[in-house]
């Protein structure tokens, strides 16, 4: 089996103590250090050890980022390339990893927490609920990067779910418009989340009826997540909750048997 020699690292949404024991455990280990400096916590270039070199990756162009992985790869270095949330998402590795796969660079993926799961527990909220939302659909607004046909905003909104909205904070209006096209009524919930699990972190509540004059009076244009849908309702004194048939008494599996109480 090839030694990885680069590894995509999420360094979760902003809070140190929200970094994964591995990826804290190999950007320690690590002798260079590449992070989204624009987006990942500054803390992170106190874990490196001595003498390992950290560099900051926004100034950087796809070339450029390459050719130091490259060349540190090749001298039989660790490269932790420090990306913020969890990789997979919107974090731009492919073009990285395609660009090392044809320089014979091996690398490896490390998860992390995902900016949607800190806005979430920001929000006290769980973004699935039963008879209400059983679909979380990530998606982003169309601005200067194109959406494919068919998961515009306004076509997501058809399904009624729950919708995570990365990289738009500076778009809310349109975000709302394509929305309210798609079917959502105005009294939809929507809130944005500014910086989460950050000391600075802000949150912004509202519905699709005026949650883009809030945005606007808050001053977020960027670094922020927007969450649609009715599963974002607060959770009120003395409702009535729509539980999850997990633990329903009826309700057997694996681990525990139906009652039969009172049948």
């Amino acid at each position: 089996m090839q030694e990885v020699s680069v590894y995509f690292i999420g360094a979760g949404p902003g809070a140190m103590d929200l970094l994964t024991l591995r990826a804290e455990r190999l950007i320690r280990r690590a002798d260079l250090i590449l992070y989204a400096d624009s987006l990942v916590n500054p803390e992170i270039a106190t874990l490196a050890k001595p003498g390992a070199h950290v560099l900051g990756s926004s100034g950087m162009s796809l070339a450029e980022m390459v050719s130091r992985m490259t060349e540190a790869a090749r001298a039989g270095r660790i490269v932790a390339r420090v990306h913020s949330g969890d990789p997979s998402i919107y974090g731009a590795i492919r073009e990285q990893m395609v660009a090392l796969a044809a320089a014979g660079v091996s690398y490896a993926v490390v998860p992390g927490v995902s900016s949607v799961q800190a806005a979430a527990a920001a929000l006290q909220v769980e973004l699935t609920m039963p008879e209400v939302s059983q679909a979380v659909i990530l998606c982003r607004a169309e601005d200067r990067t194109p959406v494919p046909e068919r998961q515009r905003l306004s076509d997501l909104a058809g399904h009624g779910a729950t919708l995570a909205v990365y990289l738009s904070a500076a778009l809310v209006e349109k975000v709302v418009a394509e929305l309210l096209q798609g079917g959502y009524a105005p009294g939809t919930p929507a809130e944005v989340v500014y910086r989460a699990s950050w000391p600075e972190e802000q949150v912004v509540r509202g519905t699709l009826s005026d949650i883009a004059e809030a945005v606007r009076a808050s001053g977020i244009r960027r670094q922020a997540l927007i969450l649609v849908g009715e599963a974002l309702k607060p959770v009120e004194r003395g409702e009535t909750a729509r539980t999850s048939r997990l633990y329903h008494p009826s309700f057997s599996h694996g681990h525990r048997a139906a009652s039969t109480e009172g049948s």
